[in-house]
């Protein structure tokens, strides 16, 4: 050993060893040999340091601790892993991306993201997987085992790092805070993702559509709408998910389990939203102040609305939690902190942009039940499916048409008032509709988002180009049931309709007359005003042309 003389070698490597012990073992390692059998559990190991170190996982012995901290290891080299976390030090660096690792394990596993490399197959259902402890914990799905269990509540989770985010709900203190909204949270690596909501950062891009994304979890499950991997099956009937939560809201068709609940009536329901839902059907009456709540999220439940503790300074709505404050004040303060990445829009909520993003991506994540129609937005999913209802529960007092949504009753009712709430800065014209407003802005900036993709026409909003579209065909789909006669588009089909009923829901404020049609009240009320009617002509032809026969 003061010599440095090793006179064993190994016949196979040529290593060499100070005595023949050291080498005999080394000899093993050549072989498919493992004489050190544990009695516990039948595994068997190649020599008997490694039989030693397995046999703590029974015993629960940890003769390895930490001086700082106190944490016990069962092996000398987890301490020292573990004592980087307090040294900072990160010696292994990826040669791609630059991250840091402490140990060159976690590098090797770090690499396969960059490389697709997956070694580690699931043997019931065939998915490979970088890192073998992503292959155990995956495992669990099949074998249905939770190891982890919380010691406050006894709940219990398939991995780890499920019991640790548990463990936050037991924690009041959230000592990592945003400096730019206010959030707290109880990790400074969830502080660093929310972060991203604001500098708009998304480091994790999609090689298949280019999309981009904040976090790499995210990235995975959108990698799944192009690879139409469904990973998480349901035991019962066979039906597989892309996605957990997916398959934990479709097992409750099986099980019957409710678990959320109104707290006025004491109903059950399966899913969040159906709980939402039944609040916005007036079933739930505020005991303490009689208002009916017909907005989402306004009666979560009855403590919240008594409190209603913060309220806005400048036009004195109440809220009961400081979030909702804070985005009431943006329509205010017009701050709209989070941007898109594609097109530079920018909005007042993480939400809406997340919204916004699958005009880009084209994901639609809402699927309908019964005839498989997908939208990008939960809402418009809601407003789908009352076609299949056939009910139109909110009608108009004034001339009884009827709506599916209490939003597009409130939009018609301001017809018969006259109200226009939404200004245009440049011109002075007004609108029933904030995004009526914005199509317009688009007249005096020129913007055309909207291109046909046969003739590259360009449009100021989606409707225009779908009606341009039915140009390139000879297609009328829609019909009345009245006289079979067949229209482009659904406008010129109700305003053909009226023809038949007789209803003139445009009346003139003036003399009171009223019309079928915008565009003729338009035209008469320039009697009124003595403006002319505006004349647009063809450079080709010269033909020229009034703007309501343009409209027809």
């Amino acid at each position: 050993m003061h010599t440095g003389e090793k006179p064993y070698s190994c016949q196979i490597c040529g290593a060499a060893f100070t005595n023949s012990s050291s080498m005999e073992r080394h000899i093993i390692m050549h072989t498919l040999e493992r004489p050190y059998i544990c009695k516990v559990c039948g595994s068997a190991f190649k020599n008997s340091t490694h039989l030693k170190i397995h046999l703590r996982t029974h015993t629960g012995e940890k003769p390895y601790s930490c001086q700082v901290c106190g944490a016990k290891f069962s092996q000398t080299s987890h301490l020292k892993s573990h004592m980087k976390t307090h040294t900072g030090e990160r010696s292994y660096s990826c040669q791609v991306c630059g991250f840091a690792f402490s140990m060159n394990s976690a590098l090797k596993t770090h690499m396969r993201t960059h490389t697709g490399e997956k070694p580690y197959c699931c043997q019931v259902c065939d998915l490979a997987f970088s890192s073998n402890s992503d292959l155990k914990n995956h495992m669990r799905t099949h074998t249905g085992e939770r190891p982890y269990s919380c010691q406050v509540c006894g709940s219990a989770f398939s991995m780890n790092s499920f019991l640790k985010t548990h463990m936050r709900t037991h924690r009041k203190k959230k000592e990592y805070s945003c400096k730019v909204c206010g959030s707290a949270f109880s990790r400074n690596s969830d502080l660093t993702y929310h972060m991203r909501t604001h500098t708009g950062e998304r480091p994790y891009s999609c090689q298949v559509c280019g999309s981009a994304f904040s976090m790499n979890s995210t990235l995975k499950k959108h990698m799944r709408t192009h690879t139409g991997e469904k990973p998480y099956s349901c035991q019962d009937c066979g039906l597989g998910f892309s996605n957990n939560c997916h398959l934990k809201y479709h097992m409750r068709t099986h099980t019957g389990d409710r678990p959320f609940s109104c707290q006025v009536n004491i109903q059950h329901f399966q899913f969040y939203k159906s709980t939402c839902e039944h609040r916005t059907e007036k079933a739930c009456s505020c005991k303490t102040q009689n208002p009916k709540f017909l907005q989402i999220g306004l009666h979560i439940d009855m403590e919240k609305h008594v409190e209603k503790q913060y309220s806005c300074q400048v036009c004195g709505w109440t809220f009961s939690q400081t979030c909702n404050l804070k985005s009431h004040m943006r329509t205010h303060t017009g701050e709209r902190p989070y941007f898109c990445q594609v097109c530079g829009a920018s909005f007042s909520e993480n939400g809406t942009l997340r919204n916004h993003m699958r005009t880009h991506t084209g994901e639609k994540p809402y699927s309908c039940q019964i005839c498989g129609a997908s939208f990008s937005q939960n809402g418009s999913l809601k407003y789908h499916q009352h076609i299949h209802v056939g009910k139109k529960q909110y009608s108009c007092q004034i001339c009884g048409a009827s709506f599916l949504q209490n939003g597009s009753l409130k939009i018609h009712q301001k017809m018969h008032t006259g109200e226009k709430p939404y200004s245009c800065q440049i011109c002075g014209a007004s609108f029933l509709q904030n995004g009526s407003l914005k199509i317009h802005k688009r007249i005096h900036t020129g913007e055309k988002p909207y291109s046909c993709q046969i003739c590259q026409a360009a449009f100021t909003s989606s409707s225009n180009l779908k009606r341009h579209k039915t140009s390139h065909t000879l297609e009328k789909p829609y019909t009345c049931k009245v006289c079979d006669s067949a229209f482009k588009n659904s406008t010129h089909l109700k305003d053909h309709v009226r023809i038949h009923t007789g209803e003139k829901p445009y009346s003139c404020q003036i003399c009171g007359d009223s019309f079928s049609k915008s565009g003729t009240l338009r035209n008469h009320m320039r009697t009124h005003t003595g403006e002319e009617e505006k004349t647009y002509s063809f450079q080709v032809c010269g033909a020229s042309f009034s703007e309501n026969s343009l409209n027809v």
